[in-house]
Parts: C-alpha cells; structure tokens; sequence
C-alpha cells in the first residue's frame, strides 16, 4: 500500500501528514493551509508543537491523550531530518494506532536520517497523506506559482508583469509571494508593467538583498560584484544597507534561541519562514562576529547618511567584514 501524495495547495485532513521536501515556504503554507482547514471545522482545535531532534521519551503520547473536553488536536513536529531514534520508535508505536481527532504533521526537510519512519508512514501506517514540497528550480515553474498567487485573489497581471515580477524576485520564494501580496494589497487595478517599475524599479530591493544573501553566505567577491553592479544600475545605498540590517537583525534575534519555528516567530514577531532562513544564515557566525558587524552596520549607517564622505567605500567596507563573519 502507498498513501496519496499531493501538492502543498491539495492539502487536505489526515491522521498523519507527512509534509516532505527542501523548499520549507511551501511546507510551512501546507501547514498553514491545513491549521486554517480544521480551525475553520472546529474553532477549538488545539495545537501543540513538537521537535523531533530534540524529542523526550513519551512526548508524543501525552499530547495526543485526549483532554477533558474532547477538542480536536493538530500536533506539528519539526526536524524530523534530525530525530532521534526514540521519536522514530514511539511515532511508529503511536501509528499503530492513532488517536482519534488528532492530526499528527511531521515535518522532513530532506536526508536519510528518519528512513525507517517515512518508509511505515509511505507504505500506510497511520493511513496518512505526504505533501511533497519540492524546490522550484525552473523559471516556468515560478512564474506559475506566481500567476497562481494572482489568480487565488482573483486578480489580473499582464504576462509582460508577471515575468518582470518573477525575474526580480527569482532567487527566493517567499520574497517573491511576499512581492505579490504587497503589489494586490496597493494596486486597485489590473496590475502592468508600469505597476511593477513603479514598485520595483531597478530592482533595487532584489538587489539589495541578494547582496546581503551572498555576503552572509561568506562569497566575499560575488558580493562584492553584486554591491557594485546594484550601484551601477543606479541603487540607492540607503536600501542596500537596509537589507543588510533587516537580515543580521534577524539573525540575532534567533542566534542562541530554541523552540519550534512557530513558537520562535511568534515570540519575534517574525514569520517562521523568516525563523528558519535565520537559522540557515547564522551557519558559520558566531556571536562574537555577529555583534561585530551590528556595530559596524551602525557605522556604516551613519556615515551613509552624512557622517562620511564616500558611501559606496563604506558599504564595501561592510560587505568585506560581513563576508568574513566579522572575523577580519
């Protein structure tokens, strides 16, 4: 027996789904999607989060106990890519037979760690559904995601715009829904070229964070080509530097903190996708460097805005600190 497998937008009620894949926007919408599906059946879901990496024996058994009034449970569990060899034991155990009204989301983000669980899971134990959210590589395949963020809202974008909008946004995702909402919540109307020019113009805001992005990623001289070919293209410094700020401040807020996705952004006030793109980033930094770089973004923020003389120094100045994690 083999379960059904669906898309993230198919997302429909299980004992167990199995949300699967390396592209963690589209999980985190699946579950988002299906929280709201069972809200909407009973406003008095409960909803508890689990990790799996860092699981304690009979965790999961006790939140799926039934409470005294009989609400319906939504369990989400993340890192199941990093689990530990009790959850695989007692979430197969728990399979066998799962609680009734309860609805089990574990979250695999990719990797062999867990095979033993995915292949019971895949092969009908707990009679679940796996939601695949594979990444988006090719530029059809964003381009139909955006057309489809348009179409939900029953709004219309020219073809001319919609490939502008997902040229600029290509290299994530969530910025580029995020460019989407942003473009229906202002426009009253059909939504052109001139609107996305307007909006985007120059590309500054890809650019800016795609400069970030490579510099905290440690490619001093790709960032370094990306700052100076943003600024050729006639960027404004002042938003390159804000990218840089909303990222590290970001990433200083999660540097150190533990729990859930969920429970960290809404601790943060963030999005969880903004929680996990942190973590990634804060791979290689340690806190001594990152704090370092916050007083030189202060610096470099100030000298930008009229306390130095030449800004495009100071910003390649800060690339090259930020693209050694603070150490030089």
């Amino acid at each position: 027996m083999s379960i059904p497998q669906l898309g993230w937008d198919r997302v429909r009620p299980a004992n167990v789904v199995l949300v699967s894949g390396t592209e963690d926007f589209l999980a985190e919408r699946a579950i988002r999607l299906l929280r709201e599906i069972l809200r909407a059946e009973d406003p008095s879901l409960e909803i508890s989060d689990l990790e799996a990496d860092a699981y304690g024996p009979g965790e999961l058994i006790t939140m799926a106990s039934p409470s005294l009034f009989g609400e319906p449970r939504m369990i989400r569990i993340t890192g199941v890519e990093k689990c530990t060899d009790a959850f695989i034991a007692e979430t197969i155990q728990y399979l066998e037979s799962p609680a009734d009204d309860t609805y089990v989301v574990l979250r695999h983000a990719g990797g062999v760690r867990g095979k033993k669980l995915l292949d019971a899971i895949r092969g009908g134990l707990g009679n679940g559904i796996e939601i695949v959210c594979t990444e988006l590589k090719k530029d059809s395949e964003k381009l139909d995601f955006a057309a489809a963020e348009f179409a939900i809202e029953n709004r219309r974008i020219t073809s001319g715009a919609l490939r502008a909008l997902t040229g600029a946004f290509s290299d994530d995702l969530a910025e580029l829904a995020a460019a989407c909402q942003q473009l229906m919540a202002d426009a009253s109307e059909e939504i052109t070229e001139v609107t996305v020019e307007k909006y985007y113009s120059g590309r500054v805001e890809t650019n800016a964070f795609r400069v970030a992005d490579v510099a905290i990623a440690g490619r001093r001289g790709d960032a370094l080509i990306l700052l100076r070919h943003a600024l050729a293209s006639g960027a404004d410094p002042v938003p390159i530097l804000a990218a840089f700020a909303s990222k590290l401040r970001t990433m200083a807020k999660i540097s150190g903190a533990r729990g859930a996705s969920g429970q960290l952004a809404q601790q943060f006030g963030l999005a969880p996708w903004q929680v996990d793109r942190a973590r990634r980033d804060l791979q290689g930094w340690d806190d001594r460097g990152l704090g370092r770089c916050i007083e030189l973004l202060a610096e470099t923020d100030a000298a930008i805005k009229g306390a130095g003389r030449d800004p495009v120094f100071v910003l390649e100045r800060l690339v090259g600190v930020i693209s050694t994690r603070g150490t030089s």
